[in-house]
């Protein structure tokens, strides 16, 4: 994953690295033209310097031919040759390429020339004076080295600049960010959010301001309604529930009236149920139960198998515990016993009968599996009132309070489907291991 801060800075590297490589050939061509400009002017100032002092001296034909001789021994560039006919008078320059007498062993060099003709005694003669030219190969070497040198600065100049502008520009965004990652709507808490001179930065926070305080408005109200609600069907439903207990006592009822009574009571449960779990709901969210103490996981297992014992032998369900080695955490009692209580619930609600039931405790890791036909929708699997089961009793709450008390206690739990069995795992970090209690 790239940052953003290193995404212009690498733009920046390879655009400048591209326009450096094509500065190379201009740099190149440019200097060439310069020194071959240079060249001809010095060629061309040889050449006056040269034809006025000849003119302006009356040579004999033996001594310009002495001249000539010498000029070649010492001085191969320049050359003074007789014509047998007259030429016309026009000067050239050109270019060859041929070994340097004086550096053999390099190779081939480039040489500039100038041609022009002089007219001496009575005869006509051609002036060729010629320079080296800087070795190509050499100049191009000489400019990409200078030029990746100069990248390297650059580049080191761009992120030294860029970590010391990111770091005093982007401090409000990343003081920004880590608000809203330690900032959680169920713990009631204002949000505040760094000032900043940066527009962009002042338009995100003001956004995000309005968007978290919509937010907060909005949950307030849905906890409150979901508190008095809760509270308010306490009392009609333990009413309800009274009444229909003196219904079925009393006497002389037909086995219609009775079906019809029972057909009244499953839905009735279910609404205690989901009663009872929206109050468990509030409170866990509400921090109502920051009461904690050291326990012993194993301990609050063997309360529950008590428990669901009668529901084990009901459905003829095989419970193996496998246990290598107890836990004790730091947490509220209350909220422990109701999560493993949800998970042991919810493991016996989705098995079938003459099936099995398996629970590992070991390490940092409680795991129950239970036996299954297919995988269950574990994207929604512990939002509210979702529920893969056709059981009419469950008040699909149970998993979303399980995972409200993982929340709350910065443990871990995860859903998977293995060989026929649905797996929950549950993780405690920072747990202490106790010693095998059989």
């Amino acid at each position: 994953m790239t940052k953003l801060l290193h995404k212009p800075l690498k733009a920046f590297a390879i655009y400048s690295l591209v326009i450096l490589l094509v500065s190379i050939p201009v740099y190149f061509l440019v200097i060439d033209y310069i020194w071959i400009s240079e060249l001809d002017e010095n060629n061309w100032l040889t050449l006056q310097h040269t034809r006025e002092n000849l003119q302006n001296k009356s040579y004999s034909e033996e001594e310009l031919k002495e001249i000539s001789s010498i000029w070649g021994d010492l001085h191969p560039g320049v050359s003074l040759t007789k014509l047998n006919e007259k030429p016309s008078f026009q000067d050239s320059v050109f270019e060859a390429v041929r070994p340097n007498v004086f550096d053999v062993d390099d190779g081939e060099d480039r040489f500039r020339g100038l041609i022009s003709y002089i007219e001496l005694n009575g005869n006509y003669y051609r002036i060729s004076v010629e320079t080296n030219v800087e070795e190509s190969d050499e100049t191009v070497f000489a400019i990409a080295v200078v030029t990746f040198l100069f990248f390297i600065v650059l580049v080191g100049g761009f992120m030294v600049l860029n970590r010391a502008i990111a770091s005093k520009t982007w401090k409000p965004f990343y003081l920004t960010l880590e608000r809203l990652k330690d900032f959680n709507l169920s713990k009631d808490q204002s949000i505040n959010l760094p000032e900043s001179d940066i527009l962009e930065f002042q338009e995100m926070n003001h956004s995000l301001r309005s968007l978290l305080n919509n937010n907060v408005d909005v949950y307030r109200l849905q906890k409150s309604f979901t508190e008095n609600a809760s509270h308010e069907l306490q009392t009609p439903i333990a009413l309800l529930k009274s009444k229909m207990d003196l219904l079925f006592q009393e006497k002389g009822l037909s086995p219609e009236t009775l079906s019809l009574l029972e057909d009244i009571q499953a839905p009735l449960s279910r609404l205690s149920r989901i009663n009872k779990n929206l109050l468990v709901l509030a409170k866990v969210e509400n921090f109502q139960l920051s009461e904690k103490e050291e326990l012993d996981v194993y301990g609050f297992i063997q309360t529950s198998q008590i428990l669901f014992e009668d529901y084990l032998k009901e459905k003829n369900i095989l419970l193996e515990v496998k246990v290598e080695n107890s836990i004790e955490i730091v947490s509220n009692s209350f909220l422990l016993e109701t999560l493993i209580y949800n998970l042991f619930s919810n493991a016996i609600r989705h098995s079938p009968k003459d099936s099995s039931i398996q629970i590992v405790l070991k390490k940092d890791l409680l795991s129950f599996s239970n036996s299954g036909e297919k995988e269950l929708d574990s994207q929604h699997l512990f939002e509210r009132f979702s529920t893969s089961s056709a059981e009419k009793i469950s008040s699909g709450l149970g998993l979303s309070i399980v995972k409200e008390i993982v929340k709350q206690n910065n443990w871990e739990i995860h859903y998977k489907f293995l060989k026929s069995f649905h797996v929950f795992e549950l993780r405690f970090p920072n747990s202490k291991f106790l010693p095998n209690p059989s």
